[in-house]
């Protein structure tokens, strides 16, 4: 258990820091109360764990070895991916994203007519949990639970996703500035090759 909830704590929150979702809950903490905004987005990323856990519950019917395989070549793709799109990053958050975080805000808040606690909560999760639907990081938390405790990858991902919602809601845009989006992508890919290193002796039996 304990390795499923410390695989699924760094993954989360090293992959989380600057995306989409994290730009979202950033962006939304700067228009409305942070203690609403922190809810919905917390709410939507546990919801999407969970859903993911399961769905890796249900991988982990097939047999024992093509689930390992699968896990290890996954990770190996995407970190290998992320490695090479950072040499091409730029320093800072990407202002595409940011911008097309800023737009979905601004096309639900548009039909947004009373701003009250349940509709910011409402409109929050929504936009995040459209935002995170197929996520690298929701086909790893997939991969992770076919192949480690579910509850201890859920438990760790949902506190990572926490930890970076909290960190979006209560300084996200100084966050924002400061961040590395190349060193970030960078990390990840290193941290999501070492998960399929480590898959490998784990098939090795060491």
């Amino acid at each position: 258990m304990l390795a499923g909830f410390t695989a699924g704590l760094l993954l989360i929150s090293i992959s989380e820091l600057g995306d989409k979702t994290f730009l979202i809950a950033a962006i939304m903490a700067m228009r409305h109360p942070r203690r609403w905004v922190f809810t919905g987005a917390l709410m939507a990323l546990a919801a999407m764990t969970v859903l993911s856990v399961m769905m890796g519950q249900v991988a982990g019917l097939l047999p024992e070895m093509s689930v390992r395989w699968a896990e290890i070549l996954l990770f190996l793709g995407f970190g290998l991916k992320l490695l090479y799109d950072s040499r091409s990053m730029p320093d800072k958050i990407s202002q595409e994203e940011e911008c097309e975080a800023i737009e979905a805000v601004e096309k639900v808040e548009a039909r947004l007519r009373r701003p009250d606690g349940l509709a910011i909560v409402t409109q929050t999760f929504g936009l995040t949990f459209v935002a995170e639907w197929g996520d690298r990081t929701q086909f790893a938390t997939i991969a992770l639970a076919a192949a480690n405790n579910p509850y201890g990858v859920a438990v760790g991902a949902i506190l990572g996703h926490a930890v970076c919602a909290m960190i979006a809601v209560v300084c996200g845009r100084l966050v924002c500035g400061r961040l590395s989006e190349r060193k970030i992508t960078a990390i990840g890919g290193g941290l999501f090759l070492l998960f399929a290193a480590l898959g490998v002796l784990r098939m090795m039996g060491l």
